[in-house]
């Protein structure tokens, strides 16, 4: 396929939320309870909620530093890309990259909104519904075109879950995010079809898929005291097997045939190993032998299933064992897993390189994410209109150079002294 031709949809990026977002969607009687922005002695733009911190800016946010600068630590707005934070640059960013569309897990709040969610009480639920207001109707609603709508929820209340998933449904949301292993947070595993029954089946019932994102469950590594960042970094993505086991083997798939999932930044490479693991245990171990309906675990999980990957050349060898109907490609900007601005040039030769059909590279590039999300790109667009090509050349004049913390700070604090003049 032609570079220019080819059309991407990232299923996982990251919004770095501006610090004014609950003023429009929070009622006026709960603003004073609302999180807000505060600077720390280091300069570190964190979010405070009900008196403690809930969260930092920009975590990871380093897309354009240059690469020694890189890191975990969190950056204040003013050093961070204006991608990053705004909605209009961040177009302009996906265009300068050949994305087409996006959808934007939250920073502050934590991927599973773990950060609002230890506050379990009504304030926390309104504070939730203006989080989603605001992600939907602003950040999505500026260039609904251009990106899935994604929501958070309460994971503490069910009862108020099931509103909320029928609430952002009705506004057009087409996914939430959740926790990978809920256990880990204190809340009851996927096992316990009590308590999240009712939320698979309004899930199912409005269509809307059910992100798990690595990260939220990094307590399932039980890491050596003096191990480096690295092995928490390599080894996440392996707990989105660990994810995927509690949801299989458990009444969410098997008992729940319209639920989807999406595996968020878990990478492909886990999975071949993961679903001939599972279907010997199941053929062999026929005194365990769970109810899959006449059907292969591996079966199963492909029905309900989409694993998202940055970069997986391996695994892309196998890309027809995994299921060329269940992967999906994504960006991760503006973190530092990221490629931007030449995103495309690399997911294009990888697959290449794996010997892919075009056939392949569009259901990975877009198509598998569009049908999965029910989000069709070309409903009021021709394909060459949102082709790498086309979107590059609408968005030549980004500038991608590499600026230091420093410069991005600079070049904030004169636009903001302009604006102010």
């Amino acid at each position: 396929m032609n570079l220019d031709d080819l059309v991407l949809i990232s299923i996982d990026d990251h919004v770095v939320e501006p610090p004014d977002m609950f003023l429009r969607h929070v009622p006026e009687k709960y603003k004073d309870q609302a999180p807000v922005v505060f600077t720390d002695e280091k300069g570190v733009d964190k979010w405070m909620y009900q008196g403690k911190q809930a969260g930092v800016s920009g975590l990871n946010a380093v897309v354009s530093w240059p690469a020694e600068e890189w890191g975990r630590d969190p950056a204040g707005f003013a050093e961070m890309r204006p991608g990053a934070y705004d909605v209009h640059e961040r177009v302009r960013d996906m265009s300068r990259n050949g994305i087409w569309g996006s959808m934007c897990f939250p920073t502050f709040t934590g991927f599973s909104a773990r950060h609002l969610n230890q506050y379990q009480d009504p304030v926390t639920l309104i504070m939730v519904s203006a989080y989603n207001d605001w992600h939907i109707d602003e950040w999505c609603g500026a260039y609904p075109e251009r990106f899935v709508p994604l929501a958070l929820l309460p994971t503490w209340n069910p009862e108020a879950m099931c509103a909320e998933i029928r609430r952002v449904a009705a506004k057009g949301c087409r996914a939430v995010t959740m926790p990978e292993i809920p256990h880990l947070e204190g809340l009851p595993s996927y096992h316990d079809i009590d308590y999240w029954g009712p939320v698979f089946q309004t899930l199912s019932d409005t269509g809307l898929v059910m992100c798990l994102h690595i990260g939220s469950g990094f307590g399932a590594i039980s890491m050596a005291k003096d191990a480096p960042i690295d092995n928490l970094i390599v080894l996440a993505t392996q707990i989105s097997a660990i994810a995927a086991q509690d949801l299989l083997w458990g009444p969410a798939m098997r008992a729940y045939p319209d639920l989807k999932f999406a595996f968020s930044e878990g990478g492909i490479g886990w999975i071949p190993f993961y679903l001939d693991r599972c279907d010997r245990h199941y053929t062999n171990q026929k005194w365990l032998r769970r109810d899959f309906g006449g059907k292969l675990p591996s079966e199963v999980f492909r029905e309900h299933s989409l694993a998202c990957y940055v970069t997986d050349p391996t695994a892309l060898l196998l890309r027809n064992e995994i299921g060329i109907d269940i992967i999906a490609w994504e960006c991760d900007y503006p973190h530092s897993d990221c490629f931007w601005p030449n995103a495309a040039e690399l997911m294009l030769d990888e697959l290449n390189r794996a010997g892919a059909s075009d056939s392949d590279i569009d259901k990975i590039g877009w198509q598998n994410s569009a049908r999965f999300f029910n989000w069709d790109p070309l409903k009021h667009h021709t394909r060459e209109e949102i082709s790498v090509g086309a979107l590059r050349q609408a968005a030549a004049d980004v500038d991608v150079s590499i600026r230091s913390r420093a410069e991005w700070a600079r070049r904030y604090h004169e636009k903001q002294a302009a604006a102010a003049t």
